[in-house]
């Protein structure tokens, strides 16, 4: 038995009134299915249209190997080309993703394939990023150092999203010092014995098809898997809440600093330490909770 995990509330299309009203202002995730089908994406957004006007460029990649201590912040595990990369994506599975990364400055044609959507969000005019990712690779539990409010929409294939509400943190054996749960916690299909705080935690998912969006409200924890070969697109707005906006400007400017000094200064010792206290913080956390009870 996996955590419990209730479908995410779906709609075809929604006024911008409605979808501030019903998801924005109560920080409720939602699928809109029909956002993008105006959009010349949706028509143009396959891989082998990324591999025909991106072919030559060469592109980071990430793979799910664990946190290390030589790895600097968000630093890639290897470099291809687009074309030789969207080959391996078609021919097999592989762990390898393209991970916030800014193709439309490398190719400023793919900026004029998708439309800023008039939604109730005033979303931050900034080039979007992409996400690529072969079957069954995975993007690792965390939530986004900004606290943004995202609009994730997805092309070619499918994806599974997992999603828990901040509410959750307590019990997401969440890593010091940084944005993730343990890299070591199997989502979907966790060991309760292991993870005994997990079985406190109720969860949110869908699978979303090419050219669906996903609302993520502000601080959201999720989770990605490839269902099929595919990409993704995230357009954001701040946070709406003061205290998630002063979160952010600490993460950014002050947490990310001082792991990144720790990591240099202890090495592995660091990395191992905060992976422990995951483990004692979320325990701790449990059995004063069973004990109140």
């Amino acid at each position: 038995m996996g955590i419990f995990l209730e479908e995410i509330e779906r709609v075809k299309t929604i006024s911008k009134e409605d979808f501030y009203n019903k998801y924005v202002k109560k920080q409720k995730p939602v699928v809109i299915e029909q956002l993008t089908v105006d959009w010349p994406a949706y028509e143009k957004w396959h891989l082998n249209y990324i591999k025909e006007v991106a072919g030559e460029k060469i592109v980071p990649l990430y793979d799910d190997r664990p946190v290390s201590h030589e790895d600097g912040f968000n630093e890639a595990h290897a470099k291809m080309k687009m074309s030789d990369y969207i080959d391996l994506l078609q021919s097999k599975p592989t762990n390898y993703r393209i991970f916030l990364y800014n193709l439309m400055k490398e190719v400023p044609s793919l900026a004029r394939d998708f439309k800023w959507p008039d939604i109730g969000l005033r979303l931050v005019k900034q080039l979007p990023m992409l996400f690529f990712g072969g079957e069954n690779s995975k993007v690792f539990m965390h939530f986004d150092i900004d606290y943004s409010n995202i609009l994730h929409f997805h092309f070619h294939g499918e994806k599974r999203c997992m999603l828990f509400t901040p509410n959750a943190t307590p019990y997401m054996y969440k890593v010091p010092y940084s944005l993730i749960a343990r890299e070591d916690i199997d989502f979907d299909n966790p060991d309760f014995e292991q993870w005994p705080a997990l079985e406190q935690v109720k969860g949110l998912v869908c699978n979303l098809k090419h050219g669906e969006m996903l609302y993520m409200p502000e601080g959201y924890w999720h989770y990605m898997k490839y269902v099929t070969p595919g990409f993704s697109m995230s357009l954001r707005a701040f946070p709406r809440k003061p205290l998630n906006l002063l979160k952010a400007i600490y993460n950014v400017f002050f947490m990310r600093h001082y792991d990144n000094f720790m990591r240099k200064r202890k090495g592995q010792a660091w990395i191992d330490y905060k992976n422990e206290q995951a483990i004692l913080r979320t325990n701790k956390k449990l059995n004063k909770e069973v004990s109140i009870k």
